[in-house]
């Protein structure tokens, strides 16, 4: 009998003020699914005699958290902005990069690009080649995806499920509607 498959969960729950509920309830799922899961909220870090060097340690040991698992799920749940959490984001790129199994959610339905249009409050204009600008002259990413093009289509590209759920805005990060739907793709493709 082989072992299952580890899955690294990735997202801003560790930031929560429940965090280790929402953790346990997520690992509590994978495991309901035959999987393994490797929570970045579980690490016993080593003590150190500065902040930057106490930071050192928890990147050193989620990257020994994802070295370890054969797959992430990553939660790109827009989180203190419009965007995903960096943390994330760096470590569903670290997990494609790696040729892992990668999956992400978010609990947001709106796509990238209708959440930066709201951040610029609609002001939008068109340049001579065609592209939408924000007053600062930024241009927007448009191509009907949940986050970023890169982490949507890292995703999409290696086959992986992209999960989308609108959930009720008082339950934006413990909703876990869209997480199973993962649980639920990657159980039947595995």
């Amino acid at each position: 009998m082989s072992s299952p498959l580890k899955l690294y969960l990735a997202g801003p729950e560790v930031f929560l003020p429940d965090a280790r509920a929402v953790l346990d309830e997520k690992a509590a799922m994978t495991r309901a699914y035959g999987f393994e899961p490797i929570c970045p909220g579980d690490l016993a870090i080593p003590p150190a005699p500065t902040k930057r060097q106490f930071g050192l340690n928890i990147s050193e040991i989620d990257e020994s958290f994802m070295n370890r698992a054969d797959g992430v799920i990553a939660n790109l749940t827009p989180f203190r902005g419009i965007a995903a959490d960096p943390g994330t984001v760096f470590e569903l790129g670290y997990m494609c990069g790696a040729g892992k199994i990668v999956a992400c959610y978010t609990n947001v339905a709106e796509t990238h690009y209708q959440r930066t249009l709201a951040w610029y409050e609609g002001k939008l204009s068109r340049d001579a080649e065609g592209r939408m600008r924000g007053p600062d002259g930024h241009s927007l990413e448009d191509f009907d995806m949940i986050e970023n093009l890169m982490l949507h289509g890292g995703v999409e590209r290696r086959g992986g499920p992209v999960a989308v759920h609108a959930a009720e805005p008082e339950k934006l990060f413990t909703d876990l509607t869209a997480f199973e739907q993962c649980l639920k793709a990657l159980a039947i493709r595995t």
